[in-house]
């Protein structure tokens, strides 16, 4: 499998470090406010990559953390006169919540930062010791960013331009403008800790340099987050983490691309900032999850209540299609009928295919276009009234379905029994658009009994009505079937 390396700026090919297994580190969220929709595609980005890579039979660990203690912690406890881990604790759940809705794995690991506090202290101790920082007389506990000479390396920044650019903020005692803190003394109403410095708490970036090498060998066969995380998080890493251990944090950095909404940034000034329980009030999880798998991972995405209703019809064609494979599968007889063996070769190369396109850079965008090409073909063996009812026919739906199972395996879409996902999604349609269900079940009844009484002038009507509502009706061997246009 081919990733690509931030590090190195090109695809690699992925070799771990011990035979069979993979290790892996994923930045978590700072559990002060609900998860908006960056957050749900990081989640379901290397979500996707876990299962691929167990697909391929590989054992993988992977460790994604919480930041507990955090200044937008404090502040946000601080306005609600709650602590800190009231906070966190309430937040932590709520992500849990909306990932388990995602159908986003748990991690293998999921430290939190609080737990973790002697790891950290042990590292700043090495640090120190190795003259890669230094205390301040308050307590604070700088990395001296000068000792570490591959500085910038991960962001292809120049850390003598970074330098003429910044400045020491009153009150600081910094040796450096770019020193950056790994332990922050202890301010009145602060959660804090005891440590050779005195009363305080850790940096941020401390934290997952310390967690990943407390669970796993360094260096890590991968390390990832969003594209934002690069500078000056992950470079803040990997530069404290080479000074205490004498090894690389990581061999291969991967990171998802921003989401925009509607062409903007989001942001909550810009009142366009959308949690992922705003997106699920309207919209089915499995909708947003297809939606966000749609781009490739590295690419920017644009989030827009227009683009998620296209990704809903086009889910809803295929769990139709889904749905009609699985009735007709349901046949007791089949026929010798025509030779389906070229159609059969298609669907094997679709497989092929689709796989191939996970290899290349865990790319799910084209992995998604072949999905639509399996349903393709599905649909040209449904519409052949000659192949659907032979052996031939049933051979190849009967691949598409396997095709299915791989789909949910990896990508986490399709799982659902296909009648049960088509009445969901009916039903939050229903509410979205604000239907007059019993009116429209009014008007239903009465066109069945229009229809019966052979009054089709008024079965036509009553059509039209629905119609104007925004419900569709369409008259089936099985009988009168409706749904939202």
């Amino acid at each position: 499998m081919q990733l690509y390396n931030t590090l190195t700026r090109k695809k690699e090919t992925l070799v771990p470090h011990r035979p069979g297994k993979v290790d892996m580190y994923v930045c978590g969220i700072t559990a002060y406010d609900f998860s908006h929709i960056g957050h749900a595609r990081s989640a379901v980005s290397f979500d996707v990559l876990v299962r691929y890579l167990r697909y391929l039979g590989l054992d993988v660990t992977c460790i994604r953390n919480f930041t507990d203690v955090d200044d937008k912690i404090i502040a946000r406890a601080n306005q609600e006169g709650r602590t800190s881990e009231e906070v966190s604790r309430q937040y932590m759940a709520a992500f849990h919540e909306d990932m388990d809705r995602l159908g986003v794995l748990r991690p293998s690991i999921e430290p939190k930062a609080t737990e973790h506090i002697p790891d950290m202290i042990q590292m700043i101790e090495k640090l120190i010791a190795g003259g890669h920082a230094y205390a301040t007389p308050t307590g604070d506990v700088y990395f001296r960013v000068r000792s570490f000479p591959a500085y910038g390396r991960l962001s292809g920044r120049d850390p003598d331009e970074l330098r003429s650019g910044a400045r020491v903020a009153p009150g600081e005692e910094k040796e450096d403008p770019l020193d950056f803190a790994l332990w922050k003394a202890a301010k009145p109403g602060e959660p804090h800790w005891t440590s050779p410095w005195g009363e305080g708490r850790p940096g941020w970036h401390i934290e997952c340099s310390a967690m990943s090498a407390k669970y796993l060998p360094l260096p890590l066969d991968i390390h990832g987050g969003g594209l934002d995380l690069i500078f000056p998080h992950h470079e803040n890493e990997i530069a404290q983490t080479e000074a205490a251990f004498g090894k690389a944090l990581a061999t291969m950095w991967i990171h998802n691309g921003f989401v925009q909404v509607n062409s903007e940034k989001m942001s909550k000034s810009l009142g366009n900032f959308k949690t992922i329980r705003d997106i699920l009030k309207n919209y089915l999880p499995e909708t947003l999850r297809f939606f966000l798998l749609g781009k490739h991972y590295r690419s920017p995405i644009d989030f827009s209540f227009d683009s998620m209703d296209e990704t809903e019809r086009a889910q809803k064609r295929i769990y139709e299609t889904l749905r009609e494979v699985q009735h007709t599968l349901a046949r007791d007889q089949w026929k010798k009928g025509p030779d389906g063996q070229a159609l059969l070769a298609e669907a094997d190369n679709v497989k092929a295919e689709f796989l191939a396109a996970l290899d290349d850079d865990c790319n799910t965008a084209a992995a998604i276009g072949h999905i639509f090409s399996a349903i393709h073909l599905a649909g040209r063996v449904l519409e052949d009234k000659k192949l659907r009812t032979a052996e031939a026919g049933r051979d190849i739906l009967l691949r598409i379905q396997q095709l299915v199972g791989i789909w949910s395996q990896i990508l986490g879409v399709f799982g659902t029994d296909p009648e049960k996902f088509l009445e969901q999604l009916r039903a939050v349609r229903v509410l979205r658009r604000g239907l007059d269900l019993p009116k429209a079940h009014a008007l239903l009844e009465a066109r069945v009994a229009a229809r019966q009484a052979k009054n089709f002038t008024q079965a036509d009507a009553l059509r039209e009505e629905l119609a104007a509502m925004g419900v569709e009706v369409r008259d089936t061997p099985e009988g009168q079937q409706w749904d939202l246009s």
